[in-house]
């Protein structure tokens, strides 16, 4: 028995000892993971075609680092947040994860970036637009990388109250994502001498918006202001259509992306306002990544996917200079370094957390404009970080200093 005690004790410690040592310690190897809708309404806008783009940055790197091949882990979080936290707690105790790559639905990477905290472990958000991700909400491990959704209230709301649509309808995804993305094109639609007529909040995966569309028309608003995303953007905006609400009232994509646009046609889609921080046509460096990835998919990429990739590789840049995959160490590279490559040439990454870089208006084409499949935009107006995302010291977020 007192064997058995001593061998006990010994044990406890040894794996209390071993609990207190990050996962990445033993080995240093990077092990990227990537927690996104796989196969839902957001699947097209990031989901398994964005893999390759991880791949192809990884591969442009090198495929190693710190002298040991670079790993991947991918989960389907179903836009469910328990499932999304769930995952990132057995990517770090499991599976020793040295970052997350968050996409898509602004309620999972919450409940994501509060396990980032937890377990010090650096998630890059790039597809949740929600902007309280690096304000009220932010924590010193996540990054927001893409877009957000004060950036696309800024950029789409500004566009179409300065064009005429000074009263707006919002329908508005029934999740954090909406409520935020109707919030910043209000405040938007207000401080330009606009009114919000009404609003009505959709479930996720809506198959009939016919009665919330109703509700609009009935509202006699000029606008309709679609806070929505993916298959719920493209089949509200579709029903729309269909319904002849589009001939009475204009429709405002405040956040739609290439696949969107892809599915739903130039012939609905055409005039639609829409904010991007990148399009496939942009410049030579984003037409070489899009061959590339149309290449591999069959698709151009979306800007989410094209973030993926640029934010994979700042990621491993950041590791490189630190010599090691320790969080805090790596975060502090980050945080120092501009992003200069394809998706973006002017990228800091605020005491916020926010990667504040240039947005852009754009006009979705009409079909005599388009020179064939994939060419959907003409630039309308380039804002720059500040003018898109706000100035950091207007910055909710409690690590800003005051």
């Amino acid at each position: 028995m007192r064997t058995f005690l001593l061998l006990a004790t010994a044990a406890t410690a040894w794996a209390a000892a071993l609990a207190s040592v990050p996962a990445q310690a033993a080995t240093d190897k990077v092990v990227i993971g990537d927690i996104d809708d796989m196969s839902g309404v957001y699947a097209d806008v990031i989901g398994p075609k964005a893999v390759e783009a991880i791949k192809f940055a990884i591969a442009d790197f090198g495929g190693t680092a710190l002298g040991k091949p670079i790993a991947i882990k991918t989960y389907d979080h179903q836009n469910k947040p328990d499932r999304g936290a769930q995952a990132f707690r057995q990517f770090a105790d499991r599976d020793g994860v040295t970052m997350v790559l968050g996409g898509s639905n602004t309620g999972v990477s919450l409940a994501m970036s509060a396990v980032a905290k937890e377990k010090k472990i650096p998630l890059i958000a790039v597809g949740a637009a929600g902007a309280s991700l690096t304000g009220k909400d932010c924590n010193a491990y996540t990054i927001h990388y893409a877009y957000d959704t004060t950036a696309l209230g800024n950029g789409t709301a500004t566009t179409i109250v300065d064009h005429g649509g000074k009263s707006w309808f919002f329908l508005t995804a029934d999740y954090a994502f909406g409520t935020q993305l109707q919030q910043s094109a209000e405040r938007v639609v207000k401080a330009h001498g606009g009114t919000v007529a009404g609003a009505v909040r959709v479930p996720l995966a809506t198959s009939d918006f016919s009665s919330y569309l109703l509700q609009a028309q009935a509202s006699g608003a000029q606008v309709l202001g679609l806070a929505n995303a993916g298959g719920d953007f493209v089949n509200s905006l579709k029903a729309a259509h269909e319904f002849g609400l589009t001939t009475k009232m204009k429709p405002a994509a405040l956040l739609a992306f290439i696949s969107d646009i892809h599915a739903l046609g130039l012939d609905t889609a055409q005039g639609l306002y829409l904010t991007a921080p990148w399009y496939w046509d942009m410049n030579d460096k984003s037409r070489a990544f899009a061959k590339r990835f149309m290449a591999k998919t069959g698709v151009e990429p979306t800007f989410s996917q094209a973030a993926y990739y640029s934010a994979t590789l700042a990621y491993l840049n950041a590791v490189k200079a630190a010599g090691t995959t320790d969080s805090d160490k790596v975060l502090a590279e980050l945080h120092k370094t501009k992003i200069d490559d394809m998706f973006t040439d002017d990228g800091v990454i605020r005491a916020d957390g926010l990667m504040q870089h240039p947005m852009y208006v754009f006009e979705v084409k009409t079909p005599a404009e388009s020179k064939g499949p994939w060419d959907y935009y003409k630039l309308v107006e380039k804002l720059s970080g500040e003018q898109a995302f706000g100035k950091l010291a207007d910055s909710a977020c409690p690590l800003v200093k005051k």
